[in-house]
């Protein structure tokens, strides 16, 4: 049986780099480019007018309007958006900006082409693609750097089925592995997802990651 493809569309105002990444993911037969735009007006233009992508893949210095302000705008009319940031800024707070402002995944441009590949179906699949040193960059910015988020996580608030998913989620197992993982049903998977929105006032996947972040609910971190 034939697989949904995954419709993406592009944003980067280097012709050349633009073409060649649309050329790379058009060779994989589960991705299709919808659109490409040359800066991010152009992009949130498409996106108001347009059937939404299952994927946004933008760079971030762009003219008209960079790539942080339309990932502003993008979550606050799109929250449900999956959005993979790909540039050549990957200092540690560029990284921490751009996941606070909900990106599904941050890639360097050097990134190899298999990654890229492989880390945009992870973020349709999963909802987001964070790589172990993300999470512990994002663990040690809300522990250790003077911010001093208030963590008053009661350990009874989830239950212990819940954290279970929760903590797959953030190991990006999708619903049918963690269902085969945990003996349960899909249904009863994607159950408790919602209950786990629910509860921590998450609008997507990424915000439960943050949430278990924040409150040091991942051991694979420790």
């Amino acid at each position: 049986m034939e697989s949904t493809p995954i419709h993406v569309v592009l944003a980067d105002d280097v012709q050349l780099f633009r073409k060649g990444i649309c050329f790379l993911l058009e060779r994989d037969e589960e991705l299709v480019v919808d659109y490409q735009a040359s800066n991010g007006k152009e992009l949130i233009a498409y996106l108001r007018t347009s059937k939404l992508p299952d994927v946004v893949l933008t760079d971030l210095n762009m003219p008209e309007l960079n790539g942080v302000e339309a990932t502003k705008i993008i979550h606050k009319e799109f929250p449900d958006l999956k959005i993979v940031a790909l540039t050549s800024y990957n200092s540690k707070p560029c990284i921490l900006n751009m996941i606070h402002l909900g990106v599904s995944c941050f890639l360097p441009k050097n990134v190899k082409p298999a990654e890229l590949i492989s880390a945009v179906k992870e973020v349709y699949h999963s909802g987001f693609c964070y790589s172990n040193e993300v999470l512990k960059l994002i663990h040690d910015d809300f522990m250790h750097k003077g911010k001093h988020v208030k963590c008053d996580f009661d350990k009874s608030y989830l239950t212990s089925r819940e954290l279970e998913v929760l903590e797959l989620i953030c190991k990006q197992f999708n619903t049918s592995e963690i269902a085969d993982i945990l003996c349960i049903s899909p249904r009863t998977v994607e159950g408790h997802r919602n209950n786990l929105l629910l509860k921590t006032e998450s609008k997507n996947v990424v915000g439960l990651v943050t949430y278990a972040v924040r409150n040091n609910l991942l051991n694979f971190l420790n």
